[in-house]
């Protein structure tokens, strides 16, 4: 069986830079990220051994291990392609057609996934879903790494609230990382992800 890998970045660790620093960058991909990938290959490798075994007592910790690891490597994976030092500034075509339907205008769009990232309790993900089911674009908080998203959802536009993706650069001032955020973003990337949602076909997938 095959097992999570870590992705290389696209670019440098300093290529976000004023926005993000090459620290950050290195931290966040080499350990944070790394961590995670880790994690979830040791929990498939304990729910292996389970199964082995037939010994289940520690099912419910090896299902929620799984969930919190394999979402980080996942949202991170995502988050590194949703990043380019050569942002388009904002979206076009088919994109910025759905978020002037669904949200009344860029602006309107930008104003509420700057709340919803920066009203979330603790740690998590603000990020721009499909949903699959009532064939839209909503806003979503995910706490921690796998928490309080409907399953039917894709993320085309994830942003990384856990501290260790801000901190050394902003402090607890969180509001100027998510106005930094919006200088950053590859709108290409995830105008992919919405056209691969929108058509059925996972933009989970656009990850590597």
């Amino acid at each position: 069986m095959s097992n999570y890998v870590l992705p290389e970045l696209p670019y440098d660790y300093a290529a976000l830079e004023p926005h993000i620093s090459a620290t950050i960058m290195e931290l966040h991909h080499s350990k944070h990220h790394a961590a995670y990938v880790a994690g979830a290959n040791t929990a498939i490798e304990k729910l292996a051994e389970a199964r082995e075994s037939g010994d289940f007592a520690n099912i419910n910790r090896l299902q929620k291990d799984l969930a919190f690891h394999l979402g980080g490597h996942t949202n991170h994976s995502i988050f590194w392609r949703n990043l380019t030092p050569d942002s388009q500034g904002r979206p076009t075509g088919d994109l910025s057609a759905a978020i002037d339907e669904f949200f009344g205008s860029f602006e309107k769009f930008q104003a509420q996934f700057n709340a919803a990232s920066l009203g979330l309790q603790g740690s998590g993900w603000g990020f721009l879903a499909w949903d699959g089911i009532g064939k839209r674009l909503i806003i979503e908080q995910l706490y921690d790494q796998q928490g309080n998203a409907p399953v039917a959802t894709i993320p085309v536009l994830m942003l990384d609230m856990w501290e260790h993706a801000f901190y050394l650069d902003y402090k607890n001032v969180k509001a100027d990382y998510v106005k930094a955020f919006w200088n950053i973003i590859n709108w290409d990337d995830v105008a992919a992800r919405f056209d691969a949602a929108r058509a059925g076909t996972s933009g989970l997938l656009l990850v590597s």
